[in-house]
């Protein structure tokens, strides 16, 4: 609508029973939720009622924390994602459901199908969350046990991506006619095979599913590498990411605009929406409560386990932990970026390694929030027209309970700001978020 005030979108990121490594440990949550699909009808109905844009899976292909084998201390297993979303698409009306998949892992045919039927199965409401998986533990489950280097892992996936866009335009939007009287069921000028060969991967197609809802469901990445931005600048709608001030966050949106708009993408052809974990109530002492109180929960080997798998493997159980992280126990600076984030963060606040341990196990790096609803919406406010993020992607601590607190009390205050909607108005996900249908590359887009 012309001269409409812009609002915000707003994503959940589910992990099983909460971002907070203690979650599953939180008196209003079950731990044995993670494999109750109840649980999971649950929190997608109450970030429906808040109006949210996406419902988010993360996932990974191996338990890639070995400590978390050896000392039994949080739920490892959970449904696959895509799975798990199908189950929901059944249950959910307006809310986009967006399932992590490995770009390394799997074969661009498996992904451009599941997606398509997914998008079918949910009247367009998609979503892939491109990875390139980055674990050992993920490369041993598949026969290999070597991870190829990220350079190569990036290449594939940018061939990967273009082979499932290509698949994905296999039919024209009007190819199936159905016609009984004619016995004609498709066009078959309206079919196309996609004949791919490039590095990676030889493909002849086409797709034995139709064209999805949304044309391509939306395509959702998160690498904060190099590679990984100039993959979400290529090709990315949505991007996560995780930046712990105002002014990292404007430095990361307006690289990542400015990289989109050198690919020829109009910058508002891409959402992004950084991570916040936020802990709300009615008061400080309230949000305080509840916060130390998750704290609290945190088994002193867990959080050591957690830093060092977030640290890229390193093994610090030879320093005091009240001591500065040593840097000679560290890998170098071209280590991926969530370490790097941690190495800086460290550096920055001057923290021991318990103070480390303590920020990881809450939110593994992005923004934790404690206080009331208007403090929260202060904080997303600045971020969000001070040109930090497009929107944001809400880590609740536990779950639902997390999420119940952030629907109930600051989905309102923003409201009230004019900054995020009151009613959906769409009926795919990218008609809800305003991104446009693509074009199919055969150049028969059917209106």
């Amino acid at each position: 609508m012309s001269g409409a005030q812009r609002q915000m979108n707003l994503g959940v990121f589910v992990e099983t029973t909460g971002r907070h490594v203690a979650g599953w440990r939180h008196e209003g949550v079950d731990p044995l939720a993670p494999l109750d699909v109840g649980h999971y009808r649950q929190v997608i109905g109450i970030a429906e009622s808040g109006l949210f844009d996406l419902f988010f899976l993360a996932d990974g292909l191996a338990i890639r924390d070995r400590s978390a084998e050896r000392l039994g201390r949080g739920p490892k297993a959970h449904f696959e994602p895509l799975t798990l979303l199908s189950a929901l698409s059944m249950v959910s009306r307006h809310i986009g459901l967006v399932a992590t998949a490995s770009t390394t892992f799997n074969e661009p045919f498996h992904i451009a199908r599941k997606f398509a039927s997914l998008d079918f199965l949910s009247g367009g409401r998609a979503g892939w969350n491109i990875v390139t998986s980055s674990s050992p533990a993920e490369a041993e489950n598949f026969g290999n046990g070597r991870l190829p280097p990220p350079e190569e892992r990036y290449r594939r996936a940018a061939e990967f991506v273009e082979a499932v866009r290509g698949l994905w335009d296999s039919w024209d939007d009007d190819a199936i006619v159905a016609d009984r009287d004619s016995g004609v069921y498709f066009r078959p000028d309206g079919l196309h095979a996609l004949h791919h060969h490039g590095e990676f991967f030889d493909i002849r197609g086409p797709l034995n599913i139709a064209r999805p809802p949304q044309g391509h469901p939306l395509l959702v990445q998160a690498g904060s590498s190099s590679a990984g931005i100039g993959l979400g600048a290529r090709v990315g709608e949505i991007i996560y990411t995780a930046q712990t001030t105002l002014e990292d966050a404007k430095s990361f949106y307006a690289r990542l605009k400015g990289l989109a708009r050198e690919e020829g993408r109009q910058p508002e052809s891409l959402r992004i929406l950084p991570g916040l974990f936020p802990i709300v109530g009615r008061s400080r002492d309230e949000a305080r409560e509840k916060f130390d109180y998750l704290q609290s929960l945190i088994h002193p080997e867990v959080g050591l386990a957690q830093l060092e798998h977030h640290l890229g493997g390193v093994d610090l159980s030879g320093y005091p932990v009240d001591g500065p992280l040593p840097e000679d126990a560290l890998p170098g600076e071209g280590a991926d970026s969530r370490s790097g984030l941690l190495r800086h963060i460290a550096r920055r606040d001057s923290l021991s390694i318990r103070d480390l341990y303590l920020q990881v196990s809450i939110a593994r790096g992005h923004p934790v929030l404690t206080g009331t609803a208007a403090d929260i919406a202060d904080y997303m406010a600045a971020w969000f027209q001070e040109g930090g993020a497009d929107g944001f992607n809400i880590m609740p601590g536990w779950l639902p309970g997390g999420l119940g607190d952030f629907v109930t009390l600051v989905v309102p205050e923003l409201q009230r700001r004019g900054l995020f909607r009151t009613e959906y108005r769409g009926s795919t996900t990218r008609e809800i978020m305003g991104l446009a249908r693509p074009v199919s590359r055969y150049g028969r887009l059917n209106e």
